[in-house]
């Protein structure tokens, strides 16, 4: 856009500071003081807000000699620490370097050749890791009697931050270290720098009929620091509103709108800071037909232009964006089906990757280059340290979740991979049993967070996420697969994200086909041969057999299914048989009556019409069910 950001800038005149301070200490071999001196030892923190933290060392004198040991305790903090005369004002040496490095850059000249001389010019001394490890370590003989300035910084190489513990010593004849204590009188005192952060980020937002307002959180303001918030309706005759909330409730300021109220703007002031805002954008005076509005919001730290609407992004973020999390669960096992519950069992495998600063660790504190939580160990860390991570449940579980093992892995950039393996039992009621044995059933798993879709979002983990090979369930096999990321139900106030993994599978049809339709075939085929008996009484004696033995079949096979509220394909087949086997019984005991009566004749005329209608009857119900289940459906 033809600008640069402050945050750029300023991370390009650090990064300058190292390639000098490469330089720098090949030519000047870190030595201490032999005679006796004092210690001072200072503590602060350092986050995405105070970049860096000054101190004045008052009245030094001529030819002593000024030791710094600045160690990061706490967090990913990599610490940087320079020295500066007292004459240079600290709230402008920054902008200053950053210009000359900055003009040097653009005139075609190499960085690495130009920042070792603009370093010389601007500080006295620097170092980033000759403390040990991560530890920044230098001094300074005192060229003149006067004033002098240390900086305490993160290295501009990785986005650290944490705690520090600066150890600074006067003519102190042993090399500073942890173990080192206060000693003497204080002689360095920390001061403020009126360098206000100044941020700007713009946010296109849909809001409509159905989603008439959006909350967004903020991140965290200092003392002193002023929001301002801008925002315009792109839609023509619509008018956008906005408000400041408190802890995401409490309304503490509204937007002042402007004449042909189209846009809406104000600013509010932290005079202690402010945590846990967000900004509510709304749709006002809607006619109450379905509609929809784009809306254009800006929102600045410590930047007037916002007010005008012209401000261009610029700086660190303003919005507190969700944390994108990959979601991947691989089906490994399924344990048993039952249709009757309309539930299945299952082992998955569920990994899920993050990144959040927060979880950023110095490897050089645990000598590793990652740690690894085992069980409940990181929940409780994450607790500890108040860090928000994406805890889960299982939606559709209906039994405990028997974990089988539990890790978690961070590496020192604050990235994380959970990683869990479970057996439970599942709902599945998206069952659906009409075309019954040749039915193809959905089973899902459902992984919602337990977050709002503006702390955490879900993203599918493709390269992860599986349908195992080898699922140990020899009555089902799976056709297809599908993983989705949709909005879940866990929070009745706001949306949760929540991943899915859909499985669709049919069943082996060997068992049905020989165990089932083969017999009802033969039970219809028992039937149509008893019309080949000339004896009347014996088809009735048979027939009667064959329809008891039909009946205790059909309650054998009633086991398998819940008692449905409507007719599957195979219950049309048996009530079919059943209703063929009682119309055969009934047949042949009307024969038999009409033997019995003299008629013998009579019956056999119509015996031998029936012994061919009776199959061609039976073929022409069965492509009729056949037809009602899986073409007219």
């Amino acid at each position: 856009m033809g600008h640069t950001s402050p945050t750029r800038k300023f991370s390009l005149f650090f990064l300058t500071i190292i390639v000098g301070a490469m330089a720098l200490n090949t030519a000047v071999p870190l030595t201490y003081a032999q005679d006796t001196g004092r210690v001072q030892i200072a503590t602060g923190e350092l986050d995405d807000q105070m970049r860096g933290q000054w101190y004045i060392l008052k009245d030094l004198k001529q030819g002593e000699t000024l030791t710094v040991l600045a160690q990061g305790k706490s967090g990913s903090l990599d610490p940087l620490v320079a020295i500066v005369d007292g004459g240079i004002d600290p709230a402008t040496i920054g902008p200053a370097f950053q210009a000359d490095v900055q003009k040097a850059v653009d005139a075609g000249q190499d960085p690495l050749t130009v920042i070792p001389q603009f370093a010389n010019t601007y500080f006295l001394a620097w170092d980033d890791d000759s403390g040990g490890g991560l530890d920044a370590a230098t001094q300074l003989v005192v060229p003149a009697d006067g004033d002098y300035h240390v900086l305490v910084t993160r290295s501009p190489l990785a986005e650290t931050f944490g705690n520090y513990r600066l150890t600074l010593g006067r003519d102190f004849q042993q090399p500073l270290s942890e173990q080192v204590r206060s000693a003497g009188q204080p002689f360095a005192t920390p001061i403020e720098v009126q360098t206000a952060v100044q941020s700007v980020e713009e946010k296109l937002i849909t809001l409509s009929s159905e989603t008439p307002s959006v909350e967004i959180r903020l991140v965290d303001f200092s003392p002193d620091d002023t929001l301002q918030v801008f925002v315009e309706s792109a839609t023509a005759g619509r008018t956008p509103a906005v408000a400041l909330q408190a802890f995401g409730t409490k309304a503490v300021r509204g937007g002042d709108y402007n004449a042909d109220r189209t846009q809406a703007s104000f600013d509010y002031s932290f005079p202690t800071g402010g945590e846990n805002y967000t900004l509510n954008v709304s749709a006002c005076c809607q006619d109450g037909t379905t509609w929809t509005e784009d809306v254009r919001l800006l929102v600045g730290r410590n930047s007037p232009d916002v007010m005008t609407g012209q401000a261009e992004p610029a700086g660190a973020p303003v919005i507190n964006e969700p944390i994108p999390v990959k979601v991947g669960v691989k089906l490994q096992q399924i344990t048993g089906v039952d249709q009757k519950s309309e539930n299945y069992g299952a082992v998955y495998s569920l990994r899920m990757k993050w990144q959040d600063p927060r979880l950023a660790f110095r490897p050089d504190e645990c000598q590793c280059e990652y740690k690894v939580f085992y069980n409940d160990d990181f929940a409780k860390y994450a607790s500890q340290q108040d860090i928000e991570w994406p805890t889960f449940v299982i939606e559709n579980q209906q039994n405990n979740r028997w974990v089988q093992n539990k890790a978690v892995e961070v590496n020192p950039d604050g990235s994380a991979t959970y990683f869990e393996r479970f057996t439970t039992d599942l709902q599945a009621p998206d069952f659906e049993f009409r075309t019954f044995p040749f039915d193809e059933q959905q089973f899902y798993v459902h992984v919602d967070s337990l977050f709002p879709v503006d702390t955490f979002t879900f993203e599918p983990d493709n390269d992860f996420t599986e349908i195992g090979s080898q699922l140990g369930e020899e009555e089902w096999y799976i056709t297809d697969s599908q993983s989705t990321v949709t909005s879940g139900s866990f929070s009745t106030e706001a949306a949760t994200p929540r991943f899915e993994l859909r499985f669709w599978a049919k069943r082996h049809l060997t068992f049905y086909i020989f165990r089932i339709l083969v017999p009802l075939g033969l039970i219809i085929a028992v039937s149509w041969i008893t019309f080949f008996l000339q004896d009347f009484g014996k088809r009735v004696d048979v027939t009667s057999a064959n329809l008891l033995l039909f009946f205790a079949y059909n309650f054998t096979i009633a086991n398998d299914l819940p008692r449905l509220g409507y007719m599957t394909y195979l219950d049309a087949l048996l009530v079919g048989t059943f209703i063929i086997s009682v119309l055969t019984l009934g047949y042949n005991v009307y024969l038999k009556r009409q033997e019995s009566k003299g008629r013998e004749t009579r019956a056999r005329q119509i015996d031998r019409y029936m012994i061919w209608l009776y199959p061609l009857g039976f073929l022409l119900a069965f492509g009729v069910v056949t037809w009602m289940f899986f073409v007219k459906v």
